[in-house]
């Protein structure tokens, strides 16, 4: 577990790609950085939140400040899969991302089944803050797909995503169970993160306007839980309160 980064504080810039977009980029990017030694992978995620959904209400009420708990991951899980619990917080545009990890039983049952903390660190005890703040966090939601990262060839610090096959479920969130969700993107579309401890390089930059690819607000559970709650577009009336950017979707759709 130690070839892990723990804590992280970087900037993430979104994009949503087309596949013709994505393929051009790829080859762009082969001078800048290189697939890292995991390839291709497969992500799992169950978000945690309270009954009424109060995180990612909150979330998408783009605030300031705002915060999510999740536990993480990747390929296929089994009780002793290498797991990692995570507080991801993001302050004005700057992302915060701090983690302990443990075998996916023990993050499991500690989460679930009000199990011990993984360890001792001042990370767990963050993590144990967090769920006494909110407190009746439950696992609500499955949200798996397929990454490529790429890691900077000269900038380790310098890191790109490319995410597809997004699904989410809420049937039983469960790691251990393969769960075909619905799918979040439309076909061929790729979402990707561009993370820098820095500014972004202007080649990259001038490449990106070329292509017409342009920054997005996207979260993937955010996004997820809209379709969860029956929006489709324009005109659909909800019939819960909605949050101002929800509002502004359906303003724009």
């Amino acid at each position: 577990m130690s070839n892990y980064i723990e804590v992280f504080e970087r900037t993430e810039i979104k994009y949503l790609l087309s596949h013709e977009q994505y393929v051009k980029l790829r080859e762009f990017l082969s001078d800048y950085a290189r697939v890292d030694d995991y390839g291709r992978t497969r992500i799992h995620n169950i978000y945690f939140d309270t009954p009424d959904y109060r995180l990612i209400r909150t979330s998408l009420d783009k605030p300031v400040y705002k915060e999510k708990l999740r536990l993480r991951t990747y390929g296929d899980t089994n009780d002793f899969t290498d797991s990692f619990i995570e507080i991801k917080k993001k302050y004005k545009g700057i992302v915060y991302k701090r983690r302990v990890s443990g075998t996916y039983k023990k993050a499991y049952d500690y989460l679930v089944r009000d199990g011990y903390p993984l360890d001792d660190s001042q990370i767990s005890r963050e993590i144990e803050g967090f769920r006494n703040i909110y407190g009746n966090l439950k696992p609500v939601m499955n949200i798996s797909y397929d990454r490529i990262a790429m890691v900077g060839l000269d900038d380790p610090n310098f890191r790109v995503t490319f995410d597809t096959n997004i699904q989410w479920s809420t049937d039983k969130p469960d790691l251990r169970r393969e769960v075909r969700g619905r799918e979040i993107l439309k076909e061929g579309e790729w979402l990707m993160e561009i993370k820098v401890a820095e500014g972004m390089p202007m080649s990259l930059a001038r490449r990106l306007s070329e292509l017409k690819i342009f920054p997005t607000s996207f979260s993937k559970y955010g996004r997820a839980y809209m379709d969860m709650r029956g929006f489709r577009g324009a005109g659909y009336v909800m019939e819960q309160e909605q949050t101002s950017y929800e509002r502004e979707v359906i303003a724009y759709a």
